[in-house]
């Protein structure tokens, strides 16, 4: 018979699976979502020639693999995606089951990781073999914290579309804190294995994991160093056996990385250019300013209402100060118990002020379950690890773990658990009201489905290969279309404010032949400024004429894309 706590869980899982496999081919494909990993899976799967980022990657069989997929950004979605979209075709919900599935190992990676801090804090087992040391038992504040995720718009929306947030750096990220914590507690050295394992593996997915990897392996090898102080019998035994697997096991995930720079200098050349000013414009030496920006993506990443592009906007205003109070409570209760967490976390937001792209709230996908992680230790230690009405503390001793009892729920703990169902209450309101704008809205901008509409009017009318003017174009369209239409990008990566002297020696050659397509966005939903202008200005000077031909508009009936012709 299951019993509560395990129930518990199951109920968590299917809340969470339940909102994230609705509707999921909304909102439209994103270019990223397409980028890095739809369109080289695609082109795996059918035998196309593979467009290898950079042309950098392992050539096999006469074609090259990508190893990368961005600069920072490892190609393992690319090869992660291709079971499912062989075994369903290639689609929009078809590409998302794999992040989807990727959030449902993150609840339950951030419960394990919970509740190993919990099991490790307290008394330590008085042996370090590992059969006489159990799995840490489910605690009520690894529960609570998975409850909140799961039902979270942030969390599940991003997961919705974890390729777009990178959200496999969560899996690796978390796989990592729990075998860490493990390691801590148990001192198996397979534990320590896995732990730096994951934690390349979470570099190789999107090198901003070093957010949390550097800090945690700091705690680590503080934790290590104050046992050996204290308690030298129990602090975890490092062979140098255990150390060499550990190190190999860090970089072997990091060798992609290594033989990408080697062919490209990808990776160095984009940390290398913007260490002080980003490739967006952000200053990084401006600490004091982007850590502003930072603390109010994360109060905003709890409200969760950073998803206008799903047609409307809704907030839990109450959410960011429940989290705050019980951080505050939870840190005067038991200090010991939250306060690492929360350093870590801090180290992580900390470390996020720094960035090669933008200070995009999108990053945050990866904070957020450390967030809530640490607002659910903080609660466990209010409630001190409550179950069925009755307060009791975990301990260890003979030979396994049992419960002691101490006093029962007061007024407080009551009140705090009004608290934390009406956070859960107005984050399932807003979930629902998500998913009902979504379904009138079909997504915004560059979430649009519009892009589905676009792929099709091109496949079907002939116009196998386009030219883009403006990013965001071509991924979706040649995932879209199954690679039928392969849309050829001119308008330039050197800055996007303005197009480069090559815009014009690109395009120029084009312009003579009225078969030709030119793709551009709407005024409203321009990404790399001065093309449009810049186009519409050449083929003037020609004394050519432009022909809008069709326009593609999402639901609302706004414009999105433009396709245009040029005659003599």
């Amino acid at each position: 018979m299951i019993n509560r706590r395990r129930f518990w869980l199951l109920l968590v899982t299917v809340i969470y699976l339940t909102f994230s496999l609705y509707q999921l081919g909304l909102p439209g494909l994103h270019y990223d979502e397409a980028r890095e990993a739809g369109v080289n899976a695609m082109e795996i799967l059918t035998g196309a020639r593979i467009t290898a980022f950079r042309g950098a990657g392992v050539t096999f069989g006469g074609r090259t693999f990508p190893l990368m997929v961005q600069d920072y950004i490892g190609a393992l979605n690319v090869y992660l995606a291709l079971p499912f979209l062989a075994l369903t075709g290639i689609g929009v919900p078809n590409l998302r089951i794999l992040p989807v599935l990727c959030g449902l190992l993150v609840l339950l990676l951030v419960e394990r990781s919970v509740s190993e801090w919990i099991a490790g804090m307290s008394r330590q087992p008085p042996e370090r073999d590992e059969s006489t040391v159990p799995a840490a038992p489910l605690s009520f504040s690894g529960l609570l914290a998975i409850s909140l995720l799961a039902v979270s718009p942030s969390f599940i929306f991003w997961s919705r579309q974890g390729i777009f947030v990178t959200s496999l750096t969560q899996v690796f990220v978390f796989l990592c804190i729990w075998q860490t914590l493990r390691w801590l507690r148990t001192g198996r050295p397979r534990s320590l294995v896995v732990a730096a394992l994951a934690a390349g593996l979470a570099l190789y997915a999107k090198l901003l994991a070093i957010w949390v990897v550097a800090p945690l392996a700091l705690f680590a090898a503080f934790a290590w160093l104050l046992a050996r102080r204290r308690r030298p019998a129990h602090a975890p035994r490092l062979a140098p056996a255990t150390l060499l697997l550990a190190a190999l096991a860090l970089v072997l995930p990091l060798l992609p990385v290594i033989w990408f720079n080697v062919q490209s200098s990808g990776t160095l050349a984009s940390i290398g250019d913007n260490l002080e000013q980003s490739y967006y414009g952000v200053n990084n030496l401006a600490v004091g300013a982007n850590l502003g920006i930072r603390l109010n993506q994360l109060v905003q990443v709890v409200r969760g209402d950073q998803f206008w592009y799903l047609g409307a906007s809704f907030a839990n205003q109450l959410a960011p100060w429940l989290a705050a109070t019980a951080l505050v409570v939870g840190a005067a209760r038991a200090p010991r118990m939250v306060t690492p967490p929360l350093l870590l976390l801090s180290a992580a937001v900390l470390a996020s002020v720094f960035t090669v792209s933008d200070l995009f709230v999108t990053h945050y996908a990866l904070l957020q379950p450390l967030m809530l992680g640490t607002v659910g230790v903080a609660m466990g230690a209010i409630f001190q690890e409550t179950t069925d009405g009755v307060t009791a503390a975990v301990v260890y001793g003979g030979g396994g773990y049992r419960r002691r009892a101490v006093p029962r729920l007061g007024v407080s703990h009551l009140l705090v658990g009004a608290f934390f169902l009406t956070w859960i209450a107005t984050d399932l309101v807003n979930t629902v009201a998500y998913h009902r704008a979504l379904t009138q809205s079909g997504g915004l901008g560059a979430h649009s489905d519009a892009s589905y509409d676009l792929a099709y009017h091109l496949r079907y009318n002939g116009m196998g290969a386009p030219l883009a003017l403006d990013w965001g174009i071509d991924a979706p369209v040649r995932y879209l279309s199954g690679g039928t239409v392969t849309p050829i990008e001119i308008f330039g990566y050197a800055s996007p404010q303005a197009p480069d002297e090559e815009f014009a020696q690109q395009l120029a050659p084009f312009l003579d032949n009225p078969d030709n397509t030119y793709l551009l966005h709407s005024k409203d939903m321009t990404v790399f400024q001065g093309r449009a202008e810049a186009f519409l200005a050449m083929v003037s000077a020609r004394e050519l004429i432009p022909l809008l031909e069709q326009e593609i508009s999402q639901r609302d009936g706004t414009p999105v894309y433009e396709i245009w012709k040029v005659y003599k």
